[in-house]
């Protein structure tokens, strides 16, 4: 389950704090994140940007920065974004979706130590895929009734298998995705859910009958 380190500090360069001609850092990256998941659940995220020992303003000029790398006309190809705002990727690893080979580049955040951010790169170099995910080696929730399914305790494909069969649902804003199962309430009556994610990370769930 993904939570908030206790004892996080403000990270130190090259992740610390830039002014608006400074670089745009790790630091940075995590904020553009969180500016995302605000919308459904600020009080984790203000938990998490003052353990960043950032502002309000500081995290409205993180995501005004990102947006303008992106709509820039000499804007960067995704990949060689992402490699220059978080370096070099922890690990790089082949991965076979269906038919298709890609390669999967992750990097560790630390906010959130037990994921790694993903992105999935097809042969020509285009990014297919950007979210996060569990980390190698940590251990995936345990995911088996509604109370589980609490903001920001599994991401998309731990939810996909705990409560299969899943379908995808079209997410309600870029980097954003959904997903529709049924999962027991905890009296074990089977409810249908409607599941919406972050940047991969689960936000809110919508129960039906």
């Amino acid at each position: 389950m993904a939570r908030m380190p206790s004892s996080a500090k403000r990270p130190s360069s090259p992740s610390g704090p830039s002014g608006p001609a400074g670089p745009f850092t790790v630091r940075e990256f995590q904020l553009v994140l969180l500016r995302r998941m605000a919308d459904h659940n600020p009080d984790l995220v203000e938990d998490a940007r003052r353990s960043l020992g950032a502002s309000l303003a500081d995290m409205r000029e993180a995501n005004k920065r990102w947006q303008a790398m992106l709509r820039s006309p000499r804007a960067r190809a995704a990949a060689s974004r992402y490699r220059s705002v978080l370096g070099a990727p922890g690990s790089v690893t082949a991965r076979t979706i269906g038919d298709l080979e890609c390669e999967a580049w992750q990097w560790p955040l630390p906010l959130w130590p037990d994921l790694r951010f993903e992105v999935l790169l097809a042969p020509n170099g285009a990014v297919w895929n950007e979210w996060l995910v569990r980390a190698p080696g940590s251990p995936a929730p345990e995911l088996r009734t509604l109370d589980d399914l609490t903001p920001w305790s599994c991401v998309v494909d731990e939810a996909a298998r705990a409560f299969a069969p899943a379908r995808p649902l079209e997410g309600t804003a870029p980097t954003r995705w959904g997903l529709a199962f049924q999962a027991p309430d905890g009296e074990g009556v089977r409810r249908k859910v409607a599941a919406e994610f972050t940047w991969g990370l689960l936000q809110r769930t919508a129960v039906g009958g």
